[in-house]
């Protein structure tokens, strides 16, 4: 399988959905197979929170996160990179190549070292939308075959299908929504709290470098509060119980069951690898992400749909509930673009993450789906 990773950079402003401009940008990238002489076998792929451009396994890769959904990527999987030409792009705002709030304000002047910081602007998942079709032209490519994308991924390839009606023949949306409700909020105030209140923090001043170093205790403790949402009563049950670590005393007030020292393992790893300023930016368009927005209903928004929609959900999603695919599947429904919508909720106790781990589960349904298209 041929992998080609580069960044480009783009000169002319990004007009934001908030109005304001970014202006140059970088967009980060990894694609994979080769693009045929009619630029007609793309698939671009979409990331979730903390995800990169790298959802394929690479040996000796330091970009934290990556191979994410490797099982479903490369010769012969579900997505075939014998057939398609995978492209996958870091959203801008996140901090793996594309430009995010540590990025120099002035990139063209090297001798000018000056972060953004909190002077980044809010980016919404109409913004990353925007920015990833105008790589995607800037290479010639008029038309994909799919977008395909969990969670946050979901979420751009629901805006796709709204903003670009004519771009893809097939969008995939897995454990996704079309606007984030108040339970998921709710997390996510946890964490940027968490962060906004570490004195580290230092109000977004912090010394990055320290940060790789030590993490940042706030970004940890909130990190623990996300994990709880990705999983679920169940899956924590079956990969915990009520066991004990070994070497804690169980009447040591420091004692820790296992479920303990995986939250306090996960969220310190992930604090040293993760932008804090990243996390708040990208948290902060999850939660204004609302795929209605500017019309007068969700319906009236899917109105735009040209596409071909497969919506996949889990049963034991506590963070995008079933119903909120549903929710979408019935509005096509509604508004007479039943030819073009199948949902599918997939039986599953893990939560949130079935979309980064039981791709057996629904691995065929992508496969059916892109094989429909030939």
């Amino acid at each position: 399988m041929k992998i080609e990773t580069g960044i480009e950079t783009f000169r002319k402003p990004l007009y934001l959905e908030s109005g304001r401009i970014l202006e140059p940008y970088d967009i980060a990238y990894t694609t994979y197979g080769e693009l045929n002489s009619e630029k007609s076998n793309v698939i671009l792929i979409t990331h979730a929170l903390t995800g990169s451009h790298k959802p394929v396994k690479e040996e000796g890769s330091d970009i934290f996160n990556h191979g994410w959904w490797d099982a479903l990527i490369g010769d012969g999987k579900a997505i075939d990179t014998n057939r398609y030409f995978v492209v996958s792009t870091n959203v801008i705002g996140s901090i793996f190549g594309s430009t995010s709030p540590i990025s120099p304000i002035n990139p063209l002047n090297p001798s000018d070292k000056e972060l953004y910081r909190f002077r980044f602007p809010v980016v919404t998942i109409k913004d990353m939308v925007k920015a990833q079709h105008i790589l995607l032209q800037s290479w010639g490519i008029r038309e994909v075959q799919a977008i395909i994308g969990g969670s946050m991924g979901g979420m751009q390839a629901l805006q796709f299908g709204v903003d670009f009606p004519n771009f893809a023949k097939l969008i995939i949306p897995i454990a996704s929504t079309w606007a984030t409700q108040p339970w998921t909020i709710a997390f996510n105030k946890v964490t940027q709290e968490a962060i906004k209140r570490d004195p580290e923090f230092k109000s977004g001043n912090y010394s990055i470098k320290e940060i790789s170093e030590n993490g940042l205790n706030g970004l940890a403790i909130g990190r623990m509060a996300g994990h709880i949402s990705f999983l679920s009563h169940h899956s924590m049950r079956s990969k915990f119980g009520r066991n004990y670590r070994k070497d804690d005393g169980f009447y040591d007030i420091n004692g820790r069951f296992q479920v303990d020292s995986y939250l306090e393992y996960n969220g310190n790893k992930f604090s040293k690898k993760f932008d804090p300023l990243s996390y708040l930016y990208l948290t902060k368009a999850i939660n204004i992400f609302d795929l209605s927005n500017g019309y007068n209903s969700l319906g009236d928004a899917l109105s735009n749909f040209k596409a071909k929609l497969l919506l996949i959900s889990f049963s034991g999603d506590l963070l995008f509930l079933p119903q909120e695919s549903e929710d979408i599947y019935r509005e096509m429904k509604k508004i007479g673009s039943s030819e073009l919508v199948e949902y599918f909720e997939i039986e599953s106790s893990y939560g949130h993450d079935a979309f980064l781990i039981e791709f057996d589960k629904f691995d065929y349904l992508i496969k059916e789906a892109l094989i429909g298209l030939s």
